[in-house]
């Protein structure tokens, strides 16, 4: 993942990463007010040697005291040492609980010793370390006097600091104990958001999908709740966000397969749901705005929508033109006031997939293209049937339709090897149901939808029954053979 990954994962998993955050600081705060507070005192003892007048006797007896600092900070923590304290305090306690509370060090260099004492009472702690200092005094005295003539001890120890009683406590560190908690939060919240991301397996933004194809994106399409309402956004809406992606996705269609002949593009997608004939339908509406002439041809022989979509009659269409039931100018029909042209699928065949692969078809294919700048097929999906890999293999290329958090990406990368695996040519992908904002919108970082279009006129809506009216133009060209 790069940099710009992760910024996008912060981005999506913000709410996730600020509430475990919220929760490490919470139980931080509840830790330091269950845990009870300790408190911590300190005395030193300062260890020298008594006789030698000359430079070299004080000098051994400097370098004797160094050597038995470290062996008189061990003995601190010995039952010898603290049993006597525990006495002195009058405790009820073994010299190995006492050693749990006290500790000992001896600075590098120095000749002196400090006693820490911890406690969750100030004034025990402050004469436990007292009581540990005059003990260990005591202690050495004994221990480095001779038995033998009764002389007394060359060491020396001297108390040179009295523990005083603390007066706050040591333990919790409540700052300390809350920045932990939310450093804490932070890093659970990051690694759960990065490992969602990791595991997610939907196509979520154009970065998903360039990560399985090296084909194009053509368009992403915003989403819209009111969608199912107004499938034909281009017509309803003409200055929604919707609507224009749709003919930004028109520009970037004219550019497609710049070198070829013919325009006709099979629109599909992985599985049925992801919006191909709204997209199917908008695009062609769209792409006749522009002054193309354009054929939309409903080749879902399986679950046809597009005349319900069009708000056109469907009973005769595709199937009937291929059984030569019907001729062309008979089936198909004119739609608004631009030359777009619809062709429905007629009646469901049992053999779908036999007459789209006919050659009956192809042919079909070839006059239209004739005649039309642009022809449009709505196919079923790719996975489930293959009938939108049989026509690609006759047409320009084939859309990929894609929808944003639904579409998984095995699916994805299912379609794409079903048209390879015929040799199908795919044009590019659209992208639809699109969040409009945040790091999944579609060209996150270069531009988003919050625009509209400008003061100039709208078309008025056109009267869908004059489509249907029998004086509707012929289409040039086009004969009943």
């Amino acid at each position: 993942m790069e940099l710009r990954d992760y910024i996008r994962v912060l981005r999506k998993g913000w709410v996730l990463i600020a509430v475990l955050a919220l929760v490490g600081i919470a139980v931080a705060s509840a830790y330091s007010i269950a845990v009870t507070p300790t408190y911590t005192a300190s005395s030193k003892v300062f260890v020298s040697t008594t006789g030698g007048g000359s430079v070299s006797e004080l000098a051994q007896g400097n370098t004797f005291t160094q050597q038995r600092v470290a062996t008189y900070a061990d003995l601190v923590t010995t039952p010898v040492v603290l049993l006597p304290a525990a006495a002195s305090l009058h405790l009820d306690a073994t010299a190995s609980d006492l050693a749990e509370q006290i500790t000992a060090s001896a600075p590098l260099n120095t000749t002196l010793i400090e006693i820490t004492a911890t406690s969750t009472s100030p004034t025990e702690a402050a004469n436990l370390a007292n009581a540990t200092a005059s003990s260990l005094t005591n202690v050495v005295q004994n221990i480095e006097a001779s038995p033998t003539d009764g002389t007394s001890s060359p060491v020396k120890l001297t108390r040179v600091q009295e523990a005083s009683v603390p007066l706050s406590a040591t333990s919790p560190r409540v700052p300390l104990n809350v920045a932990l908690g939310l450093l804490v939060g932070l890093a659970i919240g990051v690694g759960v958001a990065v490992l969602r991301e990791t595991l997610d397996t939907r196509v979520r933004n154009e970065h998903d999908v360039e990560q399985l194809t090296d084909t194009a994106i053509v368009g992403g399409i915003a989403f819209d709740p009111k969608a199912p309402q107004r499938p034909l956004i281009v017509q309803a809406d003409p200055r929604s966000p919707r609507a224009e992606s749709f003919r930004t996705m028109r520009t970037n269609l004219q550019f497609l397969d710049v070198g070829s002949t013919s325009r006709t593009f099979v629109m599909t997608s992985a599985v049925q749901g992801e919006g191909k004939s709204t997209t199917s339908a908008n695009l062609a509406i769209a792409m006749a705005e522009t002054g193309a002439k354009v054929l939309i041809i409903d080749a879902d022989l399986r679950r046809p929508r597009l005349a319900e979509y069009l708000g056109l009659e469907g009973a005769v269409g595709l199937t009937d033109l291929l059984i030569d039931r019907a001729q062309l100018l008979d089936v198909i029909q004119p739609w608004g006031r631009h030359q777009l042209y619809v062709l429905p699928a007629g009646q469901i065949p049992p053999n779908p997939s036999e007459l789209l692969g006919s050659q009956v078809m192809a042919d079909l294919l070839t006059s239209l293209e004739k005649e039309f700048d642009y022809v449009f097929l709505d196919a079923p999906p790719l996975l489930p049937v293959t009938d939108a890999a049989i026509l690609t293999m006759r047409a320009t290329g084939a859309i990929v339709v894609v929808a944003a958090g639904r579409t998984q990406k095995n699916q994805l990368r299912g379609a794409l090897a079903a048209l390879e695996n015929v040799g199908a040519h795919v044009s590019g992908i659209a992208m639809t149901m699109l969040p409009t904002r945040g790091p999944d919108a579609y060209g996150y970082g270069r531009y988003g939808y919050n625009y509209g279009y400008g003061p100039e006129e709208v078309d008025e809506p056109h009267d869908e029954a004059e489509d249907e009216d029998d004086d509707a133009p012929i289409i040039p060209g086009l004969t009943n053979a």
